[in-house]
């Protein structure tokens, strides 16, 4: 499975349309903004801004029902101030990402960032991190148990690495390794089969994972050789790579 990893300004209303008139093409969008404030964005080397980037979340929804959209930020840029990180947080709350990763600057002497001046201290760069994603845990939290009590299609993956008492999925909108996954903790019908594509029923939600009751099916046991995946924008649809969460 693919997903969209594009950035901002490669995200056209035409590859939006793309994504939204076939069924076969996964709804999630991974878009690395890296920051919202627009100084900030600037001593990246970076245009735009969080209005801006606001206004194209919109229209990514307005466009694709039901897409997930990951975004990824840096905390602690050189020059990042308290004002900046502020505005940061806001537009988090604002957005209300599906899937959000928050990376840690730290200096690199092969960088062009590692002679720029205003250095964040570690400290600080550490509190503004675990801010943020206090902030992302509620987005995502209040997000998945809106989902209960849906019926939504998911991929078996098999017996959860964690015990054995509970099976693992993944609905299309979860990628692999850096998203939560579907725990199955009881089943109608046939048991469950690495994989299968089965409906679930959502009954419980946590931070980031969802708890389901697989459904019966009449997909077959295993899926069938999938065909091959049409890259819509050969520069940007890559598989998945990005660090977890």
């Amino acid at each position: 499975m693919r997903f969209l990893y594009a950035y901002p300004n490669k995200v056209t209303q035409k590859l939006l349309d793309t994504i939204a008139e076939h069924a076969d093409l996964v709804k999630y969008i991974d878009m690395p903004l890296q920051h919202a404030s627009a100084p900030v964005l600037k001593r990246m080397k970076r245009g735009a801004s969080g209005d801006i980037f606001l206004k194209l979340i919109e229209r990514i929804r307005r466009t694709i029902p039901d897409v997930a959209i990951r975004t990824s930020f840096i905390v602690g840029f050189p020059g990042e101030t308290d004002a900046d990180f502020a505005e940061l947080c806001q537009f988090v709350q604002a957005a209300q990402f599906d899937r959000l990763g928050v990376f840690s600057y730290s200096d690199e002497d092969t960088s062009k960032s590692y002679a720029l001046d205003g250095k964040v201290d570690g400290r600080t760069i550490h509190n503004r991190k675990r801010r943020l994603m206090a902030i992302q845990r509620k987005v995502s939290r209040a997000k998945n148990r809106a989902m209960i009590g849906r019926e939504l299609s998911v991929l078996v993956e098999g017996p959860s690495p964690d015990t054995d008492l509970l099976w693992q999925a993944r609905l299309s909108t979860q990628a692999p390794e850096i998203d939560g996954v579907v725990l199955i903790n009881d089943f109608e019908g046939a048991a469950p089969a690495p994989g299968q594509l089965r409906p679930v029923r959502i009954t419980e939600a946590h931070d980031y994972d969802l708890i389901g009751t697989l459904l019966e099916s009449t997909e077959p046991a295993v899926r069938p050789p999938a065909p091959p995946l049409v890259n819509i924008a050969p520069a940007f649809v890559i598989p998945n790579q990005i660090p977890a969460r």
